[in-house]
C-alpha cells in the first residue's frame, strides 16, 4: 500500500476520491458492490511496478466520494459521465479498463457510449447484458427468481438498509465477502444475510481482519444507500438506453470469472457466455477464462493470476 496517492477531484458536479500509483499508460480500475477502491490494492501496486499508472476511484455514492441523495442521480449516464470527466482529468485520451461486479456493469456502458476512450477492457465476473426491449429489468428478475432475489430486495429505499443496521456493517460485509454459495443470491426478510451470533465466520487467507476493518469503517461512516441506488436505477437505465437496443460493444474485451461465482452460476449466464450470444454482442471478445474453485471476489482471492491475465491481455494493445 506504500506510495499510493489519494486525492479528491472535482468533476461532473461531485467530489470524487481517487487512489493512484505509478507512471505510464493508465489502467482504470472500477470496483463493485459492496466495495471501494481498496478492493484493487493488489492490482494497484502490481501494475505500478509493471510500468502503468494505476487509478482506482471510489465510485459515486461510495467511500470518500460524494453520494447524491436522489436515486435518479445514479443512472448509467451519471456514472459514465463521472468516468469520462475522470479520464479527462488524468490528461489522457483513453485508458485500459478493468472492472468487477457493478464496476463492470458501468464499464460495459462506458464501452458502449464512449468506445473511443477504451483501449481494451477486462471484465471480471460480469458478462455484457444486452437490453431486453420487451421487459424492464426488475420485473424480469422478479418473474425469473422471485421477490427474494437480491436485486428485487434492494428496490425499496431504506428497507435493506434497516436490515443491515440490525446486524452492523462489519458482520454484513464479512458475510458477503466470504460467501461462496453459487447460484442466484436470495435474501429472505428478517435475516437476509443468514447471520447467526453463534456462527463465527473464518476469514479466508486473502481477506485480513485489517482489510475487513477498512471496509467496515468506511461503510459505517457512509452507509450503503449510495451503492444500493445503482440497483434502484436499473429500470430507469432501461428507459434511458432504448436507443442502444441491439448495439454491439466494439472494443477488445477479456472476460474472467470463477466457476463458483454467483453470477456465472445463475441460470442463463453460462448459456449466454458459451453459447454464442456473448461473442455476437461483443465481437472483439477473447476466449473467456473460467477459474476453477474460485468465487466472486477473484481479483482478491487469486490476485497474482488475475494480474497475469490482465497484463497478458492489455500489453497486446
Amino acid at each position: 500500500m506504500e506510495g499510493i496517492e489519494h486525492k479528491i477531484v472535482d468533476l461532473n458536479g461531485i467530489n470524487m476520491h481517487v487512489a493512484e500509483k505509478g507512471e505510464g499508460p493508465v489502467v482504470l480500475f472500477l470496483h463493485g458492490f459492496p466495495e471501494l477502491w481498496y478492493t484493487w490494492r493488489h492490482q494497484i501496486t502490481a501494475f505500478a511496478t509493471l510500468g502503468y499508472r494505476a487509478v482506482a476511484p471510489d465510485l459515486r455514492g461510495y467511500g470518500d466520494t460524494d453520494a447524491p441523495s436522489s436515486i435518479s442521480s445514479y443512472t448509467c449516464f451519471h456514472i459514465v459521465g463521472d468516468l469520462v470527466a475522470l479520464i479527462q482529468s488524468l490528461g489522457v485520451d483513453h485508458v485500459f479498463l478493468v472492472a468487477h461486479d457493478w464496476g463492470a456493469m458501468i464499464a460495459w456502458y462506458l464501452c458502449l457510449f464512449r468506445p473511443d476512450m477504451v483501449k481494451a477492457f477486462v471484465s471480471l465476473t460480469l458478462p455484457f447484458r444486452p437490453r431486453n426491449p420487451k421487459m424492464k429489468p426488475i420485473a424480469g428478475l422478479r418473474a425469473f427468481f422471485g421477490e427474494e432475489y437480491y436485486m428485487c430486495r434492494f428496490q425499496e429505499p431504506g428497507e435493506i438498509e434497516a436490515e443491515i443496521a440490525k446486524y452492523g456493517s462489519k458482520a454484513v460485509l464479512k458475510k458477503i465477502l466470504t460467501d461462496r454459495k453459487p447460484g442466484p443470491p436470495c435474501l429472505p426478510k428478517g435475516n437476509p444475510f443468514g447471520i447467526s451470533p453463534d456462527t463465527d465466520i473464518k476469514l479466508p487467507a486473502w481477506l485480513s481482519e485489517e482489510d475487513l476493518k477498512y471496509y467496515a469503517n468506511k461503510y459505517a461512516q457512509k452507509g450503503f444507500t449510495g451503492g444500493l441506488n445503482y440497483y434502484r436505477a436499473l429500470d430507469l437505465n432501461w428507459e434511458l438506453t432504448a436507443a442502444w437496443t441491439g448495439a454491439q460493444v466494439k472494443v477488445p474485451v477479456k472476460f474472467i470469472v470463477g466457476d463458483l461465482d454467483m453470477v456465472y452460476t445463475t441460470p442463463g449466464t453460462q448459456e449466454y457466455v458459451h453459447g454464442g450470444g456473448f461473442k455476437r454482442d461483443v465481437p472483439f471478445l477473447e476466449e473467456p477464462v473460467i477459474m476453477k474453485g474460485t468465487g466472486h471476489f477473484l481479483h482478491q482471492e487469486r490476485a497474482e493470476e488475475i494480474n497475469h491475465h490482465i497484463h497478458h491481455f492489455i500489453k497486446m494493445f
